[in-house]
């Protein structure tokens, strides 16, 4: 309000001194005389002053529209002018607006109006980058790959757009199918900017799944750098590639490349089972069973395994089985009260003959976790105590309808596999693979009761004849029936 006020004030003020110096002027008595064409004027000093303030804004007027003569000429010429900057203008709004409302489309999920947009924005506007990668996105959209492709190789000859176009690309193949020339654009993606997760994730599931393992460590390597991957994961993950590299090395007959990468990727990370085991070979291979023992050890505390008992076994595989028997009583010892060390301790008093060994080993198991692997040993114990055939026959017809046990499960999909695998071949998830017991069903005992002949030696290898002691592995059960019965007998 005092701000209205004041501008009255000044308003007043000037209007007054105007009034003054028109009277002032009024009163001089003297004024101005020109002649024009032999005809005189003469103004007095009031009129004086208005011609001459009318005569300033005649001379400006005509300036500028002298300037708008000009600006014509040279909008007409093609040159930069107010008028074409004006033009200008209107068109990059327009041109804006039509990329905005094209975004929102895509938003919204509509991908022909999200075109149509597109194409209203690259004719306003000269922004190639911009309108090039809505007309992508809107394309990809509405189904048209082929000028989604197409849009996407233009802005490959623009640097700034680049690796846009071939992750774009790149996701289009993998769309398709086509992995092969989805892991090249993935390669080339990388090297534009190796920082985008999005693409080191897509690069690194398309190495696994390839095989082309030392790559995956280099990209997984740049996550670790980049502080998107915590250490202890990605010294976990590094392990799995080391020991499948180690692994494709062993395939080579390149057997020196293949110890140091297994034993490398043991250290790394002691709890995979596969690779402790490969190690332990690796050890074997070079003269040091001490060092593969103490290996063997340690890796069972961390996670008892089927696996790590055949590679101990296989430190001495000419001992008695009385001598292997006192000598896995310290692989024991690292985890006795775990159920797979209960097992292994019944499977090699059954070698030995000790069966009341193998029965106090098993304790309480067959009540409370009757797997196929437990039932079968216990049918094993009775045989060899003396029981009845029928009392034999109970615990194997138990056994071949009982849980498997603990398994390989993937953690994504709960795909059950037989062996390890660094990639899950039913989702694609990598490292995926835990030893646990599944929910429902599952296959054979990998690395269970079909693992004794090597745990315990070749008597074990004579089963199932029916006066070994050794357990009938379970597979063959399924397959053959009981040991010693008819066919029919079986098929019953």
């Amino acid at each position: 309000m005092i701000w209205s006020f004041i501008k009255i004030v000044v308003f007043v003020a000037i209007v007054a001194a105007l009034t003054l110096l028109a009277g002032h002027l009024a009163d001089q008595g003297t004024g101005l005389r020109l002649v024009v064409a032999n005809t005189e004027f003469t103004l007095g000093p009031l009129q004086a002053a208005i011609a001459g303030v009318l005569a300033v804004v005649a001379v400006w007027v005509g300036l500028k529209l002298l300037g708008l003569l000009v600006a014509t000429l040279r909008f007409l010429n093609g040159d930069e002018t107010a008028i074409s900057r004006y033009f200008n203008r209107n068109r990059e709004r327009k041109g804006f607006e039509a990329l905005a409302e094209g975004m929102m489309a895509i938003a919204s999920g509509d991908g022909r109006v999200a075109m149509s947009k597109a194409a209203r924005a690259e004719k306003f506007l000269e922004r190639p980058e911009l309108t090039n990668l809505l007309m992508a996105q809107a394309a990809e959209l509405a189904g048209d790959t082929r000028r989604a492709t197409a849009v996407y190789k233009r802005l490959l000859s623009d640097d700034r757009t680049r690796f846009v176009a071939v992750r774009g690309l790149m996701m289009q193949k993998l769309s398709e199918g086509d992995t092969a020339t989805a892991l090249k654009l993935a390669e080339k993606a990388f090297s534009l900017n190796p920082r985008h997760s999005g693409v080191q994730d897509t690069l690194l599931q398309l190495q696994t799944g390839s095989g082309d393992w030392r790559g995956a460590r280099k990209v997984l390597g740049a996550k670790l750098k980049q502080g998107l991957l915590p250490r202890d994961v990605h010294s976990r993950r590094d392990a799995v590639l080391a020991l499948q590299e180690a692994r494709e090395v062993f395939d080579e007959d390149a057997s020196i490349e293949t110890r140091e990468a297994a034993i490398a990727a043991n250290k790394a990370s002691p709890d995979l089972i596969p690779a402790a085991a490969m190690a332990a070979e690796a050890y074997i291979a070079k003269g040091k069973p001490k060092l593969a023992q103490r290996l063997l050890v340690k890796a069972w505390a961390a996670q008892p395994h089927p696996d790590l008992a055949a590679a101990y076994a296989a430190i001495d595989p000419e001992e008695t089985p009385q001598a292997r028997l006192k000598r896995f009583e310290t692989l024991i010892a690292a985890r006795p009260d775990h159920e797979e060390s209960r097992l292994l301790k019944a499977e090699l008093s059954i070698a030995a003959e000790d069966f009341p060994a193998a029965r106090r080993a098993m304790g309480t198991l067959a009540q409370a976790h009757p797997t196929a692997r437990v039932l079968t040993i216990m049918a094993a114990i009775e045989r060899g105590e003396g029981s009845s055939e029928a009392v034999v026959r109970g615990w194997l017809a138990r056994a071949l309808t009982a849980s498997r046990g603990t398994q390989w499960v993937c953690d994504n999909c709960h795909n059950i596999e037989a062996q390890w695998a660094p990639v899950c071949a039913n989702c694609g998830g990598f490292d995926t693979f835990t030893w646990r017991e599944p929910q429902e069903g599952g296959l054979g005992p990998a690395g269970g009761a079909d693992m004794l002949p090597l745990i315990v030696g070749e008597r074990a290898s004579n089963a199932p004849e029916t006066g070994d002691f050794a357990v009938p592995p379970t597979d063959y059960v399924v397959a053959h029936g009981e040991p010693g019965n008819t066919p029919e007998e079986n098929e019953k």
